[in-house]
C-alpha cells in the first residue's frame, strides 16, 4: 500500500480536503501518482451537492472496475461528501469499492486503506471536535492557497445536503489559521482564499470573521486575501468594514441569492427576504468600490412558478451580477425538500436555465466591456490553457486576463492595460515593468 492515486470532484472546500488528505498520506510513507494504472489504491474525494456530481463518480468508478478485474488486490475507495451520503449503497457495489470514508475521517486514512485490503471498511461518523487545524496539507503548487477557516453548516437550508454529510459549523481558532497563511507564504503562496460553507459566520469563541481579515491583513508578504463562500445572513456590518479597510482584501464577493422569488427564498428557508439581501448589495457597493459581485441562482426548485423565475430575471437585471453559477435544481437525499413532490419538470427547467445563461452572459459582457481602456492589477499564475504565447492570471475582482508571454514569472503583480474583453475573459498589454520576482518556489 505504498501508491495512492487521489482524484478530487466538486468545490474548492474538496481541493482543500485532498490537499489534507495528500499530507496525511506522505507523512504516513505513501505516495501520490499520477495514474490509477499505477496505483496500490484509488481515492474518489467526492461531492453530493448535485445528482451530477454524483452521477459523474459513478461512472469513474465503472471504469476502475476494469483495473479491480486484472488486479484484485487494489483498494478502491470513495470519500467526502458523497461518502457520508450514500454510504450503504456505495459499499454495494459489486466489490468494486472496498472503502468509504467521510469528510471527518481522513486523519485515518492509512490505516483505513491497509484495513480495506482485506475486508469493506467504512468510517462515516461525523465528529463535531474535527477541524484538521494541527495537520499540515499538501498543497498543490501555485498562487493562492485554500485554507478552510470553517467546517460543517448549521443553516440546514431545505434543499442543502451539507449539514448532513460535513456535519454541524465548527470553526478553527485564528492563531492556527494565521499560523496556516504564514506557512504558506513562506512557501510561496501569495493568495490565501479562506473556505467556510457560511464562511462569513466564522467565530472561533473569541474572534469573527472581521477579527480573522484584519489579522490575515497584517501577515508580510501576502498579497490578496478572498473567501468564499459568505451567507447574506451574516454579511454584518463589521464584514463589510474589514473589506473595505483591509488593503489585502479583494473587491470580490460572491453572494448567493439562489431564487429572486421571496416565496421561494422562504420555501428554501433562506433566513433572508430579496429586500434584505438588496440593502446588503447596496451596502457592499457603496463601501468598497469596484467591486465584483458573484452569485448562485438554482431554478426549477418545488413549487417555483413563472411569476417566481421572471422575478430571478427582474433581479438579476437589477443587480447586474458579474458572474453567476447558475443550475437546476436536483433534489437530495436526507433534505426537508427530497420529501416534496417535484412540480416543476426537467424541460422547464432546462429552458429556464437557458434563459439565465443568456441574460448573465449579457450582463457579463457588458460589464467587462467597462474595463476596456482601464488598468487593471494582475496576480499573474502561468501560462494560458489555450495558447502558450500568452500568460494568464486574476485581477483583484477574480477576472481572468491574458497578455503576451513575457517571461513574467508566476506570483508577480502587473499592471496590464485592458485593450480586449469577452463575457469570460479580459485581454491585456504591459504597462510598465514588473515588480520583483518571488525569492521562493511557487508551492514548494
Amino acid at each position: 500500500m505504498r501508491r495512492v492515486f487521489l482524484e478530487t470532484y466538486g468545490c474548492q472546500m474538496n481541493v482543500a480536503d485532498s490537499e489534507t488528505m495528500a499530507g496525511v498520506l506522505e507523512r504516513a510513507g505513501m505516495t501520490l501518482v499520477g495514474r490509477a494504472d499505477d496505483a496500490d489504491a484509488i481515492l474518489l474525494n467526492t461531492c453530493a451537492i448535485r445528482e451530477h456530481a454524483e452521477l459523474r463518480v459513478l461512472g469513474r468508478l465503472g471504469e476502475f472496475a476494469r483495473i479491480k478485474a486484472s488486479r484484485p488486490e487494489v483498494v478502491v475507495g470513495v470519500a467526502g461528501c458523497m461518502a457520508q451520503h450514500l454510504r450503504s449503497r456505495l459499499l454495494d457495489k459489486a466489490r468494486v469499492l472496498d472503502l468509504v470514508v467521510g469528510p471527518d475521517g481522513y486523519r485515518h486514512l492509512p490505516d483505513l486503506l491497509r484495513r480495506a485490503a482485506s475486508e469493506p471498511t467504512a468510517n462515516v461518523r461525523l465528529d463535531r471536535d474535527e477541524t484538521y487545524g494541527d495537520l499540515e496539507p499538501k498543497r498543490e503548487p501555485g498562487v493562492r492557497a485554500w485554507i478552510t477557516a470553517q467546517r460543517g453548516c448549521d443553516k440546514f437550508c431545505t434543499y442543502c445536503v451539507v449539514p448532513y454529510t460535513r456535519g454541524r459549523e465548527r470553526s478553527l481558532p485564528l492563531a492556527e489559521l494565521l499560523g496556516q497563511v504564514r506557512r504558506a507564504v513562506a512557501q510561496g503562496f501569495r493568495e490565501v482564499v479562506f473556505l467556510g460553507q457560511t464562511v462569513n459566520s466564522y467565530h472561533d469563541g473569541a474572534h469573527d470573521f472581521a477579527d480573522l481579515l484584519r489579522a490575515t491583513d497584517a501577515v508580510d508578504d501576502l498579497k490578496r486575501i478572498r473567501f468564499t463562500s459568505p451567507h447574506p445572513s451574516d454579511m454584518s456590518d463589521r464584514v463589510i468594514a474589514a473589506i473595505a479597510e483591509c488593503a489585502k482584501v479583494c473587491p470580490q464577493v460572491h453572494l448567493p441569492l439562489q431564487s429572486g422569488s421571496d416565496r421561494v427564498l422562504e420555501a428554501m428557508d433562506r433566513t433572508y427576504t430579496l429586500e434584505r439581501y438588496l440593502g446588503i448589495v447596496a451596502r457592499l457597493r457603496a463601501a468598497i468600490p469596484d467591486l465584483a459581485l458573484s452569485t448562485d441562482i438554482i431554478v426549477g426548485f418545488t413549487g417555483e412558478t413563472e411569476n417566481d423565475f421572471e422575478r430571478t430575471l427582474q433581479v438579476m437585471r437589477e443587480v447586474r451580477f458579474d458572474s453567476a453559477f447558475l443550475f437546476k435544481y436536483s433534489a437530495r437525499p436526507d433534505t426537508k425538500a427530497w420529501r416534496w413532490v417535484e412540480t416543476v419538470e426537467d424541460a422547464v427547467k432546462s429552458d429556464r436555465l437557458e434563459r439565465l445563461i443568456a441574460l448573465q452572459q449579457g450582463i457579463s459582457g457588458e460589464l467587462n466591456d467597462r474595463w476596456l481602456g482601464r488598468t487593471a492589477e494582475i496576480l499573474v499564475e502561468g501560462p494560458a490553457r489555450r495558447n502558450p504565447e500568452q500568460l494568464f492570471g486574476k485581477s483583484a475582482q477574480f477576472k481572468s486576463v491574458v497578455f503576451p508571454a513575457d517571461g513574467t514569472p508566476a506570483g508577480t503583480l502587473r499592471s496590464l492595460r485592458i485593450v480586449g474583453a469577452t463575457p469570460i475573459t479580459l485581454f491585456g498589454e504591459p504597462l510598465e515593468a514588473a515588480r520583483p520576482a518571488p525569492l521562493v518556489t511557487l508551492g514548494g
